[in-house]
């Protein structure tokens, strides 16, 4: 895990324990004497690429530090049903607990990272990137973005604030490319920041005008055809980075890459998955 990233993973935990457990897990509480102890192992139930497994031990060792964790996969492993990913032992009242978080949090990580793997395997043999974008779950965006890496994507940025992305609103309000770009270089330069400047384009022309006001390292090709896009990525020429975003589904995803553009983002991997089925057991 990126050290910048714990903190988000610390507060999303301490948030899915709150909303889960709240005052106590009232039923372990009522029938479960307080010092009895077990053990249960994650079961994989369905084919896909496995993520999470670090978080969970991280949940695990919030509710109860004196729980033993025994793990047997790594994330980003391809599982098939029967596999068993970790066994975890200790008292049964903080077992039972940790339960519900650690399979809705695995479940979606392995069902993006599983998604993000067959997006991948598409690009097989070219140098294009698919990359993830903010179309993610409110307050887990963070294990969004860890699961999009395990199956073997790349990130874009993570929010607001490490990145500057002129999108067509920015530059119709703004008044236009060049006015938003200047001022992108002019607000970078006040503060001494240093992000990376992407413009986004909506036709061949407007990539002119991001050239002659200068200082982009990335432009994105809002909804174009691969025509187009093959077109841009000439016009580019490899003067800044390129990316393709909008209309692009897995079927015509390669038919895009072949274009020769550096990355295809695609808000897909992580806002239209299916959870990968497991589940928490006593053994």
């Amino acid at each position: 895990m990126k050290p910048e990233y714990k903190p988000y993973v610390d507060a999303l935990i301490d948030l899915a324990i709150r909303e889960d457990i709240g005052d106590g897990d009232h039923t372990s509480l009522c029938c479960i004497p307080v010092e009895e102890r077990g053990r249960m192992r994650l079961l994989c139930k369905q084919e896909g690429i496995i993520a999470g497994i670090e978080i969970a031990r991280l949940v695990f060792e919030k509710l109860d530090p004196e729980m033993k964790f025994e793990q047997i996969l790594q994330d980003g492993d391809h599982v098939k049903p029967g596999d068993v990913a970790f066994y975890v032992s200790g008292r049964l009242q903080s077992l039972l607990q940790a339960e519900r978080i650690i399979l809705n949090i695995m479940q979606r990580m392995s069902g993006v990272a599983t998604q993000t793997a067959v997006y991948v395997d598409r690009l097989k043999g070219l140098h294009t990137k698919v990359l993830d974008t903010r179309k993610t779950t409110p307050g887990m965006r963070v294990l969004d973005k860890m699961a999009v890496k395990i199956g073997g994507g790349e990130n874009h940025r993570m929010g607001l604030f490490d990145m500057i992305l002129l999108k067509d609103n920015h530059i119709d309000f703004a008044g236009g490319i060049r006015p938003a770009i200047e001022g992108a270089r002019r607000y970078l330069a006040e503060r001494g920041k240093q992000l990376p400047i992407e413009c986004e384009v909506r036709s061949l022309e407007d990539i002119d005008r991001v050239f002659e006001a200068g200082g982009v390292d990335r432009i994105m090709f809002d909804n174009f055809t691969p025509e187009m896009t093959r077109e841009a990525v000439r016009k580019v020429a490899g003067r800044c980075e390129t990316e393709s975003s909008g209309g692009i589904t897995l079927d015509n995803l390669r038919e895009y890459a072949e274009t020769g553009v550096d990355f295809i983002s695609v808000g897909a991997l992580t806002h239209q998955i299916k959870s990968l089925d497991m589940s928490l057991k006593a053994c």
